[in-house]
């Protein structure tokens, strides 16, 4: 079995499911009392997440780049980066090891390609949906992105950084999401991805009529086959 190297933290709420998901993919894979070997790195998210919002991308992508050294200098084969939006740095990173990073968008559009599905809905932070680092990955394999409307691009991503990043739940928040899910399906989309890793804190399968691509539980499912690989 590979060991696997998380960069996590970002928020550390979402890194608890990876580890969770990792672990329950190896159980049910290998039985017994197999578990996954995991190295996790948690970054200070205050840190990080003001290096986003004052567009200090190339100082982030550093930052993880180092976390991500060392990561592979600790014995991981292979690398997660726990979050959607800091795919943007997935370059850096890549470029400082030799080991492979599993980028979650690739990960994702595979799930929604053999699917058979062709438009699908973004949610994510603002970063996410708006720039082209994410819905590149996506188009690359023949997927046509549709995002919510400005204000409530606005409206998610406020939610994330001020609710689901702190643990909070709010139900006037989960039916604005459902609220927009339903816009995006009206509009075309066949699925919507959950594609920032804390909306699936709040947001659940039967929030839509249309089928939801949770990120976090696709990213890490792949993470732990990848392990079992020969």
């Amino acid at each position: 079995m590979k060991t696997i190297g998380l960069i996590g933290g970002m928020s550390w709420e979402s890194t608890v499911p990876y580890y969770q998901i990792i672990n329950r993919t190896i159980a049910e894979h290998l039985g017994g009392l197999h578990s996954a070997k995991v190295l996790l790195h948690s970054v200070d998210f205050h840190e990080i997440e003001e290096l986003q919002r004052t567009d200090r991308w190339d100082e982030a992508g550093r930052i993880l780049a180092s976390v991500a050294a060392g990561l592979e200098g600790a014995g991981a084969d292979l690398l997660v980066l726990c979050t959607n939006t800091m795919h943007k740095v997935a370059p850096a990173i890549e470029g400082r090891v030799r080991i492979p990073l599993l980028h979650i968008a690739d990960a994702t559009a595979g799930v929604i390609v053999e699917q058979g599905l062709e438009t699908i809905g973004l949610l994510g932070t603002r970063f996410t949906m708006e720039q082209a680092f994410y819905r590149e990955r996506l188009e690359a394999r023949g997927l046509t992105v549709l995002v919510p409307e400005a204000a409530d691009r606005i409206a998610v991503h406020d939610v994330i950084f001020r609710e689901l990043c702190l643990g909070r739940i709010e139900e006037t928040s989960r039916a604005a999401f459902r609220r927009i899910l339903g816009d995006l399906a009206s509009k075309g989309a066949e699925g919507v991805i959950l594609g920032c890793t804390e909306i699936s804190l709040l947001v659940r399968p039967e929030d839509a009529a249309i089928p939801l691509f949770d990120t976090t539980e696709i990213h890490a499912r792949q993470a732990a086959l990848k392990a079992l690989e020969d």
